[in-house]
């Protein structure tokens, strides 16, 4: 492995391209359930045919690490394409919403919640004094439940482009099922984490794709703050308890 080319370095992973598949490779004292749940999450979005890399095994290296063996998909992130050819951006964010459109098309029963899963974040959390995670978690109830295909870390820098031009949607171990307009939030808050005016075109688009209220989807953005502010990011930290504080958008 340690002679193998590095696709992508990330907080406590590291992914390798060995052959034609790509392995991710866990650090030592990560949690195996979340290794487990991340392959179980990828193997179920598999079965409702979108366009991701499929899984081919699980297992542990020589070291101890545990590792998640997936096809490896060759191209460019659409990040990369993005940053290459700036003129083009408003049609590949068109592209990108398109696909993000055709996640939330599809169920898979057997997804965890998304409502679950920031309840208890949000809960748990020691950054968020005990009247804020209130607010937060009588608006997270009362928000509409659906079903849909979350990815949950839906960005650029997760959807790989072949040279064929087929898009292939990456790292599935945020996946969850739930309400499209809190995935288009998260969406929206990792945009604006870098570029704000990138956010903001990227939220026009979804609203005006999906015909949903741009209203309707900022409703969820103190909730998906919450939820980002729990994984204790530094740099991200004054911007997103800035969003918790705003109760309304207006």
């Amino acid at each position: 492995m340690k002679n193998d080319k590095i696709l992508a370095t990330r907080t406590h992973k590291v992914i390798y391209q060995v052959g034609n598949t790509a392995v991710k490779v866990f650090d030592t004292n990560f949690p195996k359930t979340d290794v487990l749940n991340e392959a179980l999450n990828q193997a179920r979005v598999e079965e409702t045919g979108l366009p991701i890399p499929k899984v081919l095994g699980v297992n542990v290296t020589e070291d101890g690490n545990w590792c998640i063996t997936s096809e490896f998909e060759a191209g460019k992130t659409l990040e990369q394409l993005m940053e290459e050819n700036p003129k083009k951006l408003e049609q590949y964010m068109r592209e990108f919403v398109t696909l993000q459109l055709e996640v939330h098309s599809k169920t898979a029963p057997l997804l965890n919640k998304l409502k679950d899963k920031w309840d208890s974040k949000i809960a748990a959390s020691k950054a968020i004094n005990a009247t804020t995670r209130y607010e937060l978690r009588t608006r997270l109830s009362s928000m509409p439940k659906h079903n849909k295909v979350l990815h949950g870390d839906f960005n650029p820098s997760n959807i790989i482009v072949g040279e064929d031009g087929q898009y292939h949607i990456l790292d599935w171990s945020h996946a969850t099922q739930g309400n499209a307009s809190a995935d288009a939030a998260t969406t929206y808050l990792l945009f604006a984490l870098k570029d704000q005016k990138t956010a903001d075109l990227y939220m026009d688009l979804f609203c005006e794709m999906s015909d949903t209220a741009k209203q309707y989807v900022q409703r969820w953005l103190p909730i998906t703050a919450a939820s980002r502010l729990s994984k204790g990011i530094p740099a991200e930290k004054e911007l997103l308890e800035n969003w918790l504080d705003v109760v309304e958008y207006e």
